[in-house]
Order: structure tokens, then C-alpha cells, then sequence
């Protein structure tokens, strides 16, 4: 299976690539990133593009595809509405875009979060950029489109956010998480059963298009 990656060095991604990495069933994975990271493996190449908003420089590289995991985000804390939609709407969109034209028989994964809002007429707003998203690659025309809406993820195998308000709860709530994972098991996931989930529904697909925590549990 061959896979291309966006968002690879955030929290989530990072835990996407190491499963990749792990799976034998993925032969290639392809990652697009504004600046190479330094990491090498045979499985692995990165495509250095300096602008998200528009991949067709790149689509000739983008072809010949199994499954898109998109895994890039920000928090919208401190950002207008208009700058949180041009990158959680976007970049996701315009990727989308230059993948399904193609790779047509792809499985695009998207990344959103909980308490999302599929109607977009919600108070909250990073809740209804997200919803919109979701909305545009729901209906994008892919063989099979799902929406991963993580809650609490914990970070394993050293992975850390990229957000600092985030890097500072984890450590804070790091003591009662293993209390909350037994308390709670379908409120709860990591970074490697995300992965996993992800991985599991490119290869096979899953009963419903919006997946949650508690779906990621079955992996």
C-alpha cells in the first residue's frame, strides 16, 4: 500500500508515520512538508512544496496513491475565523482537490476533531471550520472518505505536540490519564491506536464515515 502523508510532524501525524513505518503492508509513504525533516527511512520520502493552498505544481508527485491520511491542523486559539478556515479549510480542500483528480479510487483520511459541527451554523468556531471541512471531503468524490474526530489522545513513543498549551496539559494530566483510561476507555485514545485506525480502514473501510475514540478502540 502507498500512502501520502500530510501533517506528519504534529502530534497525530508523528503517530501516523511510525505505524506506517511499522506496517509491512505499506511499501511507500510519501510526505508533503513546507521544509524537509531530516528523517530518513527506505519507506519513507518527503516532498519539500512552500505553498498549501495550491498543490498542482506537485500533482504529477502525487499520483499512484492507496490512502491520504491528513493529519495537519493548529489550534485556533487567537485567530480569526478567516485565518483559522484558510488552514483547517484550505489546505485540507486543496489537497483533496489535486487527489482526487488523481488518485480517484483513493481513501482519504481527514483529521478533525470532537464536537465538530457538520451544519457550520454553530456558536463555536473552530467547530464549524471543522465541520465545513469535513463537509467538502465528505463530498469530494473519493472511492471512500472518513472523518477521524479524536478526543483526549495520548501521546506515545516519545511524541510530543507541537502546541505548547497542549505539551503543558499532557504533562499536568499525565498522572490520572492511565486512572481515566480505565475509567473511561472509550473517551481515551493514543497516538498509535489512531494510527492503527487509520490504517485498518484505508486497507478494509469501516461501517460509517465519521469514526470517534470509542471506534478507534476496535483496532
Amino acid at each position: 500500500m502507498k500512502v501520502v502523508l500530510f501533517g506528519a510532524t504534529g502530534m497525530v501525524g508523528q503517530g501516523v508515520l511510525l505505524e506506517c513505518l511499522r506496517d509491512a503492508d505499506v511499501t511507500c509513504i510519501v510526505s508533503v512538508v513546507r521544509a524537509a525533516s531530516g528523517r530518513s527511512d527506505p519507506k519513507l520520502r518527503e516532498i519539500v512544496h512552500g505553498d498549501f493552498q495550491d498543490f498542482s505544481a506537485i500533482s504529477a508527485e502525487l499520483t499512484g496513491f492507496d490512502a491520504c491520511f491528513f493529519c495537519l491542523g493548529i489550534a485556533s486559539s487567537g485567530m480569526s475565523e478567516e485565518a483559522y478556515s484558510k488552514i483547517t479549510y484550505g489546505i485540507a480542500v486543496a489537497a483533496a482537490r489535486v487527489l482526487v483528480k488523481e488518485n480517484p479510487a483513493m481513501i482519504f483520511i481527514f483529521v478533525s476533531g470532537a464536537g465538530a459541527d457538520p451544519t457550520e451554523k454553530g456558536r463555536v468556531m473552530w467547530a464549524r471550520v471543522k465541520g465545513r471541512a469535513e463537509n467538502a471531503i465528505l463530498g469530494m468524490g473519493f472511492r471512500g472518505a472518513y472523518i477521524f474526530r479524536p478526543g483526549f489522545i495520548r501521546p506515545l513513543d516519545g511524541i510530543q505536540s507541537k502546541t505548547k498549551l497542549y505539551r503543558v496539559l499532557y504533562i499536568a494530566l499525565s498522572p490520572i490519564v492511565p486512572i481515566l483510561e480505565r475509567l473511561m476507555p472509550r473517551q481515551v485514545t493514543t497516538t498509535r491506536q489512531v494510527g492503527r485506525a487509520m490504517l485498518a480502514v484505508a486497507k478494509n473501510g469501516y461501517p460509517k464515515s465519521i469514526l470517534t475514540n470509542s471506534d478507534f478502540a476496535h483496532f
